[in-house]
This record gives C-alpha cells, structure tokens and sequence, in this order.
C-alpha cells in the first residue's frame, strides 16, 4: 500500500485551498529496467476529492502525470473544521484514501 497523502486545506472566506502530495511510483509502461525489459505500466488513474461527504471534485489521470503527483484545487463553501477526502485509483485496482481537517 502506498504511504499516506498529505493533505492541506486552508479556508479564506468561504473558499477552501486544497494541497495534495500523493505518494506513486506512477509508472508509464515505456521505462525499460536493468535488463531491458519494458517496466510494466502502472499509475492514478482517477482521483476524487469531497467536502463533508459531498464529491466536490473529480479527475481522470493518464500516465504522462509524474511521479509523486501533486495537485491543487479550491472548493467554493467551505468553512473551517470541515472534513476534505481524497481518493485515488491506480491501473492496479489499488486505492487509497486520506482526508485532512479545512483549517
């Protein structure tokens, strides 16, 4: 399993600035190893994001995304102490979820 995002989300006024460090190898299947062997692809593929419960945000990602991907976004009424969740898909079927206090 992936080591966990981190996630900030800082609240100006009603509108929420969100930061994700996402943590994936985030590979495009053109990479060649040690023996020349074509490393097969691997990377995020969708990504949500919502705010209390309510899905906020969407993305599909392709395999030209870096890795460690980073992403920004901000959501209109927000307020502090609301809840943020992220989650991630990969080409695997992995996912992972981590959700961060709007401050």
């Amino acid at each position: 399993m992936a080591d966990p995002m981190r996630i900030r989300a800082q609240v100006k006024g009603d509108v929420a600035t969100v930061r994700v460090l996402m943590s994936h190898e985030m590979e495009s299947g053109q990479r060649k190893d040690s023996a020349g062997n074509l490393v097969p692809a691997m990377h995020i593929t969708e990504v949500s994001a919502s705010l209390n419960g309510k899905e906020v945000m969407t993305a599909d990602w392709g395999s030209a995304v870096s890795k460690n991907p980073f992403l920004q976004f901000m959501v209109k009424g927000a307020k502090a102490g609301d809840k943020i969740t992220v989650t991630w898909k990969d080409t695997k079927g992995d996912t992972r979820t981590d959700e961060a206090t709007a401050s």
